[in-house]
């Protein structure tokens, strides 16, 4: 338990070694350090120091959250920062979802390693002003397991916070794991709340998502960080007609390929539909949707991304979906919300300051 660090076989939910509760609270039953944490003489962690250190020349720091797993967070977190990129700001990308780490691969950085310098450790550059830092470098294999308890999680998010030389940097987007468990505590704690820009929340329309939002608000609320605004995700499916597949359904309740004949049809009798974008509700949005979510709880309202095949397939293919006008559905619409954000912060005024 060297400077204050939380050992590997100690308990889930380990308040740590330095906390006045070390040996005391209830999650301290049964663990096998439970009596030398009680005695244990305590003091501020050295490592905060060294980890504040580190993060002086990291401008702005910015959450980007979930209630739920499977809304599309850390697509927003790499689509968020390929746009700050191509502003022209230094940015780096920090991957803290330790158990399912998808940020190599979408930012196409799949097999790629962790070097290490003089200067620590250094992240995965996509462009020259672009770093990623992940667990999913350090595995031996894509499909290998991470199999740990909170603090041997808690012990790698401080080694990245610490360890990770980042140069100057004009924003940190941290990609933190649904939920409000150890990682999300971890990240506040060492990073200080009050050196958060905020927490960008991510949902789907329906109330089965919104009501573990509604928790992730409070969660930010709790802790000091600012809610920099909820992004309502794969809201409604939208995509040009003629991009869909057509099926016409038999008695029997098989399904017949027609979009060939679809598509002909339409480029003879029809020709006005060839620009028209389709749009359906995928979720439930009857109870007013994310937007009404934020009125009742007094948090901003950044906007609304529908589901485009495009978008998932830039995810895949690990690249911006900015570069091209293939996600012309999703694409300006998360340029709106990341350009409103921006303004609400007042950042959008670096970019004049950076032109001069």
């Amino acid at each position: 338990m060297e400077n204050g660090e939380i050992p590997e076989n100690a308990n889930e939910h380990c308040p740590g070694p330095q906390s006045d509760s070390a040996g005391k609270s209830d999650s301290c039953e049964g663990c096998p350090n439970q009596q030398i944490c009680a005695t244990a003489p305590k003091g501020p962690d050295p490592d905060v120091v060294a980890i504040a250190e580190r993060m002086a020349t990291v401008k702005h720091k910015i959450l980007v959250l979930s209630g739920k797993g499977g809304v599309g967070k850390s697509t927003f977190s790499a689509q968020l920062a390929f746009a700050l990129a191509a502003m022209d700001f230094q940015v780096g990308l920090l991957d803290i979802d330790i158990c399912g780490p998808s940020i190599p691969k979408m930012l196409g950085l799949e097999g790629q390693e962790i070097h290490q310098s003089n200067l620590g450790w250094s992240p995965v550059y996509v462009e020259s002003n672009l770093g990623v830092m992940s667990i999913g470098f350090m595995l031996p294999e894509p499909d290998e397991a991470v199999i740990w308890r909170g603090p041997r999680k808690n012990a790698l998010i401080k080694q990245f916070l610490k360890d990770v030389y980042w140069g100057e940097l004009d924003f940190l987007v941290v990609d933190a794991p649904p939920g409000t468990s150890d990682e999300h505590i971890s990240i506040v704690q060492y990073l200080d709340s009050g050196s958060i820009d905020g927490a960008i929340i991510v949902t789907t329309p329906q109330q089965v998502s919104l009501i573990d939002v509604r928790k992730e608000v409070s969660f930010c609320k709790k802790v000091g960080v600012q809610v920099l605004g909820i992004v309502e995700n794969m809201s409604g499916l939208c995509q040009p007609v003629m991009d869909f597949k057509f099926l016409r359904m038999t008695e029997t309740g098989e399904q017949i390929d027609v979009t060939e004949w679809a598509r002909e049809h339409l480029e003879e009798r029809a020709p006005e539909f060839l620009n028209i974008i389709a749009c359906t509700e995928v979720f439930d949005s009857s109870g007013g949707g994310a937007e009404r979510m934020c009125r009742e709880m007094g948090v901003p309202f950044l906007g609304k991304v529908p589901l485009d095949p495009q978008l998932c397939k830039a995810a895949e293919e690990g690249r911006s979906c900015f570069v091209d006008q293939k996600c012309g559905v999703s694409a300006p619409a998360l340029k709106k919300i990341i350009d409103k954000m921006m303004e609400n912060q007042g950042l959008s005024r670096m970019l004049v300051d950076n032109d001069a």
